[in-house]
């Protein structure tokens, strides 16, 4: 975990090398100042107070304030530049976690789930920017002030450095149990804190479902079970916090005795003079307190190396769908869709999902794809805009493999409308020009005339001003499917994919919705997955998939003429509707 850590700081925080040049040289200067003032001291005690020589009080205190203001100034300077470096070194972080993120295919997004990955780029990173910039701001210094104070200890008197070794031990071997104890609790902590994030998330996405089903006692079970697990070990961390600090506090104390008690001795004896003794005991505290500082980092790294380690974790990991290293210069956009013998095996599946399926796209005609649930179809239209590799066979757009096309060129010739359409914060407008963000007011509202989502768009207090909530929970399903719909029209994209996209709607909208995409895609190629037989009636080819192979194609009525599979699938929805009227 410490290599990851170390490896995570030192990628991201190279372009910063300057601003660290001036923290080690500003913290080198206030480090300086620090140790000399204790000497300075030492002099006017032994010789300006004792022997009642005012103007060396003066003289030697004048100093001291000007090495004061040269210190305090180079201290804001380093925590200024070392701040700077800390909080841009997050920043940098977080960016490649999202750039890394975006780049995912569905299987990596499902692998390390949305919780997780929230977590790992905001708590994870901001501990490990917390270790930056407390590193900038004291362990640069403590080094020098360790060695430093020793040196200027040793000078003032020899006789009693075995107290500063002898602190030294003392403190450094308490350190080594607190950090080796707390280690491990920090990796539990922050699993714990992904578990938190993920139960609280489900239970506010699905809080409809909660209170549908009466469950509220039962969610507040997995919340409080997930929480006090959390409190637990965060308590039993902060415990262990408490005890460093008074325990620091107890070392210094009983060194400071133990330096008073024998430094009185070598008054008395005549071997070191008060001044000496006082100046020994504040290089003391300056070494002890340095020691302190580097244990608050020293603390500090578990938990940053844990949070390092999960997010190298999402760095390292490379997307089973990267675009090519060369990709071939895509042609002009024409609406060509070819699937040539492609199967799709998840890992460590039993059987392919898909099974030497081919079939082609043509611009200006309608597929339709029907199945059972389970058949394969929403993973087969996922290998079009590439959010899965075919495993075997090829997937061509345009007569590119889409493996091989920049992802950019490739994405531009879809439109894609999935199962479960999602809304963005922000207003309609915003969401419709999600794919065309020059797209003036008469495309939006075009748009939302051929989707059938003008009325209620109108009926709204700010029309295509109006707020939309995350995920678009403040509209309903069947609005919230239409206004996907339009977000698509409004790209104009060479390939239509509706992955089941008129379920939410009524028979009668489904209808005048179908009546008027028809002209609008007529110079596209149109893929419609659907469940109800009566919204793929009049596509100009069907196809029928069972078990991820097509058992049959054809148009409607030659399918209930030849295929056994599609007869059942019209008869069930049949019944169905007979049996509701």
């Amino acid at each position: 975990m410490i290599s990851r850590l170390a490896r995570l700081i030192n990628r991201y925080i190279r372009p910063y090398w300057g601003l660290l040049a001036i923290v080690v040289v500003l913290q080198t200067i206030a480090t300086i100042m620090s140790l000399y003032l204790p000497t300075l001291n030492a002099r006017i005690i032994d010789e300006g107070v004792v022997k009642g020589d005012v103007d060396f009080i003066w003289g030697t205190g004048g100093v001291m304030l000007l090495l004061s203001l040269v210190q305090g100034a180079a201290q804001i300077g380093a925590v200024w530049a070392g701040a700077n470096v800390a909080m841009q070194f997050g920043r940098d972080v977080r960016d490649a976690i999202f750039e890394r993120t975006l780049s995912f295919s569905a299987r990596e997004m499902n692998k390390f789930g949305a919780p997780s990955l929230i977590t790992r780029s905001t708590n994870d990173v901001q501990q490990v920017q917390m270790l930056v910039l407390m590193t900038c701001v004291m362990l640069v210094g403590a080094p020098i002030t360790m060695i430093g104070g020793v040196v200027m200890a040793l000078r003032e008197d020899a006789g009693l450095s075995w107290i500063i070794l002898a602190a030294v031990v003392l403190l450094g071997a308490g350190i080594v149990v607190l950090i080796t104890k707390m280690g491990p609790l920090f990796q539990l902590m922050q699993s714990r804190i992904d578990t938190l994030n993920r139960v609280l998330r489900e239970q506010i996405t699905g809080i409809r479902v909660v209170r549908a089903f009466v469950r509220e006692p039962h969610e507040a079970a997995r919340f409080e079970r997930a929480n006090s697990e959390l409190v637990d070990t965060t308590t039993t961390v902060g415990r262990l916090m408490a005890f460093l600090f008074p325990f620091v506090g107890f070392v210094m104390n009983i060194s400071t005795v133990g330096v008073m008690w024998f430094g009185a001795q070598r008054i008395d004896s005549g071997d070191i003079q008060i001044g000496q003794l006082t100046a020994f005991i504040s290089y003391l505290m300056q070494i002890l307190i340095s020691v302190m500082m580097t244990t608050m980092l020293l603390v500090m790294a578990p938990r940053a190396a844990v949070c390092a380690d999960r997010i190298m974790e999402v760095l390292d990991t490379d997307s089973t769908v990267a675009p090519p290293v060369s990709p071939t210069p895509a042609p002009a956009a024409a609406g060509d869709v070819s699937f040539d013998h492609v199967t799709f095996e998840y890992p460590g599946a039993e059987s392919p999902v898909l099974k030497d399926v081919t079939f082609e796209l043509r611009p200006g005609t309608t597929t339709a794809i029907i199945g059972s649930t389970g058949s394969g179809k929403s993973t087969l239209i996922n290998l079009i805009p590439r959010l899965f590799d075919a495993t075997g066979g090829a997937v061509r757009v345009d007569g590119v493999d889409v493996r091989e096309m920049d992802p950019d060129a490739l994405w531009a010739r879809i439109g894609l409308v999935p199962q479960k359409p999602y809304l963005f914060t922000g207003t309609v407008a915003s969401n419709l020009r999600y794919g065309k963000p020059d797209a003036t007011d008469d495309e939006l509202w075009h748009a939302l005339e051929v989707a059938q989502a003008a009325d209620f768009v109108r009926e709204l207090d700010d029309q295509l001003e109006a707020h939309i909530a995350q995920g678009g929970t403040n509209v309903s399903g069947g609005q919230r499917q239409r206004l996907a719909i339009a977000r698509a029209l409004v790209k104009r994209p060479s390939v239509y994919v509706f992955d089941d996209s008129f379920s939410a709607l009524d028979v009668t909208t489904d209808a005048r919705l179908r009546a008027a995409l028809a002209p609008e895609t007529e110079q596209a190629a149109v893929l419609v997955v659907a469940q109800r037989v009566s919204t793929i009636t009049g596509a100009d080819e069907i196809l029928v998939l069972e078990d991820g192979e097509i058992v049959g194609r054809g148009t409607h009525d030659e399918l209930l003429a030849s295929s056994e599979t599609y007869q059942e699938i019209v008869e069930s929805q049949l019944s169905v509707e007979e049996a509701a009227a």
